[in-house]
């Protein structure tokens, strides 16, 4: 039995939500809030399990195993179960999902991360709105060069490359959810905007939004 340590607001582990769905895998899902009574990850019992008490946590019962970070996640789901392929054939065509994947996981959501702008409002007493500044500044950059990447690429087509979903959409999308939180400018990126309206129509990325979480406020 797969079991998920996830928050439903978390872009990280929505992430590998939708690559659950995607592989047809069940799990359990064991929600964790990130804020009731200071955030139940600073638990002395989850810190054991990872010390940077970060969502998602994957657990394979089968193995007796724990893994942490949602892209070393879904590469595993990916080498464990391979069909429906989160990757494309050939080298090049998996550099270029990797880099999409990356560029979003790498660079744009650790900046807008719920522990950065935690420690933005305390301790160093920025105002909810100067936070929400930060976050669009640093998703504006992010989703800018994103745009670029799938216009200019070649390789879009429904999805970040071609029209099945890969990894590259399984990071867009929920960058999607958080820059909608904090009201950018979307129109400015239509290229997304497309892949993100037809990734929302599919079952697998539905069942995994965080409104469709049982642990949703």
């Amino acid at each position: 039995m797969l079991q998920l340590y996830t928050y439903f607001r978390s872009s990280a582990a929505f992430r590998v939500r939708i690559a659950l769905n995607l592989k047809g895998l069940s799990y359990q899902g064991i929600p964790l809030h990130l804020l009731r009574g200071g955030g139940e990850q600073h638990s002395a019992s989850f810190e054991q399990r990872y010390p940077l008490r970060l969502v998602p946590v994957l657990l394979d019962d089968s193995l007796t195993l724990t893994l942490t970070q949602s892209l070393a996640i879904i590469e595993y789901l990916e080498d464990t179960h391979p069909l429906p392929a989160l990757l494309p054939p050939g080298a090049a065509a998996r550099a270029q999902v990797r880099a999409l994947a990356l560029s979003i996981a790498c660079d744009i959501h650790p900046l807008n991360n719920l522990r950065v702008l935690r420690y933005l409002k305390s301790p160093l007493g920025i105002e909810d709105e100067a936070r929400n500044e930060w976050s669009r500044h640093w998703i504006d950059l992010g989703l800018s060069a994103i745009e670029h990447m799938l216009r200019e690429g070649g390789t879009s087509g429904s999805c970040c490359y071609g029209d099945l979903p890969t990894l590259a959409d399984c990071c867009l999308v929920p960058q999607v959810f958080n820059a909608q939180r904090v009201e950018c400018q979307l129109a400015r990126w239509p290229t997304i905007l497309r892949i993100h309206e037809h990734c929302m129509q599919l079952p697998a990325f539905q069942l995994a939004a965080p409104a469709a979480q049982r642990d949703a406020e």
